[in-house]
């Protein structure tokens, strides 16, 4: 299931943050609310909304001030924001807009006007990720040919004369080890230099007949053995005899055994429970996987799909990347819940209409 679009309140008036909280949530919306601008900076952060009510006269902070620390803060400046007020003269609308408000709204306001404005802010904001997701993924791509041609090749010729140098010194000495040293470095190059290339496959799909249980099943059987050793009870509920799908089974088996794999290395504690899951929903095929793992950070939950970015303690992070790519390019979609010492839940969503007949 899609989420909801978040909306903050923060008004003084309980009259009428009860009146936008119950029509918001009548119209499909999710809703937090605040009464100061104080609390309201706060809420901003811990419940990061996808768009914020903002009135401008309120105690401790006005909404003035509260629109300029949002505008001036880099984490959270891009969320659109609606500022309410009394207020009608043009100096006060002008102020507003010039401290970074995306929109003005007059009360008393009719919640037609305010749920369009609120429509229409929400789908530029929408329009405006995914140009700029394109832009990255495409600064990617010419990133991973630049890789391909300027860093592989060098990397075969070192790792292929520096064995042949290995080869020629005697078994023990000082510079054998030396040498060791350099192709274990050198090994670690080329398992980057392959993953980062892989990233390219990821918008390539031979698409084929596919039995999402069966690709899941592989997917998994990669990691039974480490599942065994760590002492993780593996849960799986799979629907029974799914129609099939049009999918890359290698693509979406890499897919799932990315998360798998993340997984496994986020359940660190006692408790170490593996659940995976297949069904269908809305007209989607849902796979689920969820782990009683560390978590992840809110504020680095937008970041997790950012190609180099990782929380292991070595080596890049490129297997998110693959994934959003590879579901993607199979016009479906993944979004992850996660909970601090808790665990993470990833859900992919495939589209039914690619079933086969």
């Amino acid at each position: 299931m899609t989420a909801k679009p978040k909306i903050l309140i923060i008004d003084d008036n309980l009259d009428t943050v009860e009146l936008l909280r119950k029509r918001f949530r009548a119209e499909g919306y999710d809703t937090d609310e605040a009464y100061d601008g104080m609390v309201g900076l706060e809420k901003i952060r811990s419940y990061d909304p996808d768009l914020i009510l903002l009135d401008v006269m309120m105690p401790k902070m006005d909404g003035y001030e509260v629109c300029e620390i949002v505008n001036n803060d880099e984490a959270i400046k891009h969320i659109p924001k609606i500022m309410l007020t009394a207020k009608t003269k043009v100096p006060d609308k002008v102020r507003g807009l010039d401290i970074g408000a995306d929109d003005y709204i007059t009360k008393p306001f009719d919640f037609k006007e305010v749920v369009a404005r609120v429509r229409s802010l929400l789908a530029k904001k929408l329009e405006n990720s995914e140009i700029a997701e394109q832009e990255k993924f495409s600064a990617l791509d010419h990133f991973l040919d630049e890789v391909s041609h300027e860093v592989r090749n060098p990397l075969v010729t070192i790792g292929g004369f520096a064995r042949r140098v290995k080869k020629n010194l005697p078994e023990g000495s000082e510079n054998s080890r030396h040498m060791d040293i350099i192709l274990q470095n050198v090994e670690v190059l080329e398992k980057m230099v392959h993953k980062l290339i892989s990233l390219k496959s990821a918008n390539l799909c031979y698409r084929e007949s596919s039995n999402i249980n069966e690709i899941v099943d592989n997917a998994l059987s990669t990691y039974n053995q480490e599942i065994e050793n760590k002492q993780i009870t593996l849960v799986t509920h799979f629907m029974e005899n799914p129609p099939l799908i049009c999918a890359d089974q290698e693509n979406i088996t890499m897919t799932i055994a990315h998360i798998i794999e993340n997984a496994i290395e986020a359940m660190i504690g006692e408790k170490r429970v593996l659940t995976i899951s297949t069904c269908i929903k809305e007209h989607y095929f849902e796979i689920e996987i969820s782990d009683t793992g560390k978590g992840i950070e809110k504020s680095k939950i937008k970041n997790i799909y950012d190609p180099f970015f990782t929380s292991k303690t070595y080596g890049p992070g490129f297997g998110l990347t693959f994934a959003l790519k590879t579901v993607r390019s199979h016009h479906g979609s993944i979004s992850v819940e996660s909970n601090e010492n808790q665990g993470t839940t990833f859900t992919i969503r495939l589209p039914m209409k690619s079933i086969v007949a």
